[in-house]
């Protein structure tokens, strides 16, 4: 198993190069109080606020936005809106790094963020990759021979009349053995490297995680299968559709903190947004926590805030407003 990360000095032990980028600037500055009260920031913001966006009593300071892809900072057809990139700008520019924190895979995150691949930090496949400026910030992999078994699970599961699919998901590529068009319609939306084998068992990679697609429920039919390997591994259902088992301990939260570590910034000095159980543990290593107007209901139970919908631009919306910018 491996199991890296980049000390808070800037040194690295276990790295491995992705993909040169410049690193992004990142500035750490004094803590603002842990729990606010909900009121307006300044009178003239709340005149014009939306009754749908959080109140602040004050402009906090932050160095840190990590927010959840699907279901939050996507639309439900899979776009980002065109008001997040001069955001993306104006956080630049007062040294506030964005973290894409997602399940997808590292590459379709770089593809997707290319324009500003050099001033984000990415923390994918659910928190088991973070990588800052092409370089690995820390990963943790699972056992082949875990993996072997979860693969094993899965084709059972499939010989039972279960509608099931696993994706292997490495550092070097994700692979996948079944191929039909209705699951490759729906691996591609989430893999930019995938490589079709015969045998997952075969495969020769550092495995992050193990992936399963159900077609009906995630939380209903895979989960149960799955349920034995929760005493030693991470099991998480993130999406409706996908099922994803890991090391323990790994998830989106421990990837915020080591950026936290590296950067120097604390949790009042970091948001968040989430609508998925996937992302539970990251609301927990910020005190500034937004769920997602449609998010699951544990979600909104975990997070101490409200944004607006994905369909409402809801993560620029409240980023804007709460830091003052709108």
């Amino acid at each position: 198993m491996c199991r890296t990360q980049r000390p808070a000095d800037g040194t690295m032990r276990g790295v491995t190069d992705v993909q040169p980028a410049p690193e992004p600037a990142s500035h750490a500055a004094p803590d603002q109080p842990a729990d606010p009260e909900v009121v307006p920031a300044t009178p003239q913001a709340a005149a014009a606020v939306a009754d749908d966006l959080p109140r602040l009593e004050h402009v906090p300071d932050i160095r840190l936005i990590a927010c959840d892809m699907d279901g939050t900072l996507l639309d439900d057809e899979d776009a980002v809106h065109d008001d997040f990139w001069p955001l993306i700008d104006v956080l630049h520019e007062r040294g506030i790094t964005f973290c894409p924190a997602s399940g997808r895979q590292y590459y379709n995150l770089l593809e997707r963020f290319e324009p500003i691949a050099d001033e984000v930090i990415f923390i994918a496949e659910n928190g088991t990759y973070v990588v800052r400026g092409g370089q690995e910030l820390s990963s943790d992999c699972l056992d082949r021979d875990v993996a072997r078994a979860l693969i094993d699970v899965t084709r059972n599961l499939a010989r039972g009349g279960a509608d099931v699919g696993a994706v292997l998901c490495g550092k070097s590529s994700a692979w996948i053995e079944r191929t039909d068009p209705p699951f490759r319609d729906e691996v591609d939306k989430y893999y930019h490297r995938l490589q079709v084998v015969e045998d997952l068992n075969a495969v020769d990679d550092e495995v992050l995680k193990v992936a399963i697609y159900d077609f009906v429920s995630s939380e209903r039919i895979s989960a149960p299968a799955f349920a034995h390997f929760r005493d030693t591994h991470q099991v998480v259902v993130s999406g409706e559709h996908w099922l994803d088992v890991m090391v323990a301990g790994a998830n989106k939260g421990t990837g915020l903190r080591h950026i936290q570590e590296a950067l120097g910034v604390t949790r009042d000095q970091t948001m968040v947004f989430g609508d998925f159980l996937n992302d539970l543990e990251m609301m927990d290593e910020a005190t500034y926590s937004f769920a997602m107007a449609n998010a699951h209901p544990e979600l909104a139970a975990r997070a101490r805030y409200r944004a607006p919908g994905n369909t409402d631009n809801g993560v620029v919306r409240t980023i804007a407003h709460v830091l003052g910018l709108s």
